[in-house]
Order: C-alpha cells, then structure tokens, then sequence
C-alpha cells in the first residue's frame, strides 16, 4: 500500500493533459518519459519476478522498450484493440519479440477501464479479433498482468465515477528497436542513477557481437566522468 501510495504522489503533477487522438485516448492521461522524471516507478521497470520470467523469453540483454503512466479518466470510451509488436513487419503465427507488463496502481474492475485481453490471441496468424471478445483482466490494486508482445488486448471504457491509474512495462528483444528511445530522452545523470538491471535495459549493453557499440566501444563508457 505505501509502494503505491508513493507513486500516485509522485506521477499525479506529472500527468499530462489528455491524449491527443483514440488510441492515446480523448480521455486518458499518460507521462512519458518517466524514468527521467520520478524514481517511483523504477520498480516496476526492474521487479525481479518479471525479469525472470524475460531472462526465459528473451535473449540477454533485452531492453525496455517503453515505460509509461497510463491514468484512464471516467467517461473514457474502450481503446482499439492491438498487439504491441504489430510495428515489426513480419508475418504471424510467430515467436513475439517482446512482452508487456500492466500493473494496477488503483483497482482494476468490471467497469473503470481495466485493460481488456483476447486470451490465446497470442498464437494467431493474420486472424482480426471481434471487439465483443474482449474480456476485461480484473485485479486488485499492486497487481500485475504479463504478457506476450503478440497478445491482442486495448484500454476498456471507463463507465464508472473515478479514474483509474496504471504503469505499463514493455520490453523487446537486444536487436530491435524499442518503442521509446531511452537513449535520447534520458540523461545521463539519470542513467547513472537507476539500478544495473534498468541501465542495462535502456540500451547500455551490448547484443553481441556489436549492436548498441559506441565509436566501437562499450556504450557505458559514455558514463564515465570526464
């Protein structure tokens, strides 16, 4: 209860006004860039469960793909449905090339926004999902719900009074590119800051033999006080 506590405290100035078309949602707010802006949440974006399960699915030295406040406002209407590595062009049924996380800061119920899935949508091909499918994944506060970068799932309608508060992870393997690029919109002084396993992840590792190098060396070197 403190953890979340603290990072309704910390993301709520930092929320942003609403989206700006449906899929980010008329009536959602979200915070970019949030590991340059609070620490509270970097513990969703390092928790040891969920990187065990990636140390499975992916290569070494998978990278954080996005991490994002998502704060669904009441009224909001259910987002389109989609997978998360659709942007990588190649054909389905396939291997997903990365994975998700969502956890609930507030409750996720029938009727306040909680993400909706289409459970086995995973191992499809080319098959479009019917939007009366969609079944909602309710969980108490300081739950998570992981899965598969291929799964089919969307935002669900808001019908109820308050608004409802979420951290989603996203993670993708070494050799593609994240959604979200660390690199640029973090500073180094940030960098240096979070935990080994978070600097990692924002592209300070290697895929070897060489992907991510720097002027042919490690990119943690660019760490180094000068």
């Amino acid at each position: 209860a403190g953890q979340l506590a603290g990072i309704t405290q910390a993301v709520a100035p930092l929320l942003n006004p609403c989206g700006r078309n449906p899929f980010e949602g008329l009536a959602t707010q979200r915070v970019y860039s949030v590991l340059n802006k609070t620490r509270a949440c970097d513990m969703i974006a390092d928790h040891p469960r969920v990187l065990a399960l990636l140390d499975r699915l992916l290569l070494p030295n998978y990278l954080l793909s996005m991490l994002q406040v998502i704060n669904i406002m009441a009224g909001e209407q259910a987002q389109m449905l989609h997978t998360d590595d659709a942007f990588y062009p190649l054909p389905r049924p396939r291997k997903a090339l990365g994975a998700a996380t969502i956890w609930a800061i507030d409750d996720f119920t029938d009727d306040n926004g909680a993400t909706d899935i289409i459970p086995g949508s995973h191992r499809w091909g080319e098959q479009v999902p019917d939007p009366t499918d969609r079944r909602p994944v309710v969980m108490a506060a300081g739950s998570c719900v992981f899965f598969l970068g291929t799964l089919w799932h969307g935002g669900g309608a808001n019908r109820s009074a308050h608004p409802r508060l979420a951290v989603t992870a996203q993670y993708c393997e070494p050799w593609v590119r994240p959604q979200e690029a660390f690199t640029l919109s973090m500073s180094r002084d940030t960098v240096r800051a979070v935990s080994e396993d978070i600097r990692r992840m924002l592209g300070y590792s290697i895929h070897p033999p060489f992907i991510g190098q720097v002027d042919g060396m490690h990119p943690k070197r660019l760490l180094e006080e000068r």
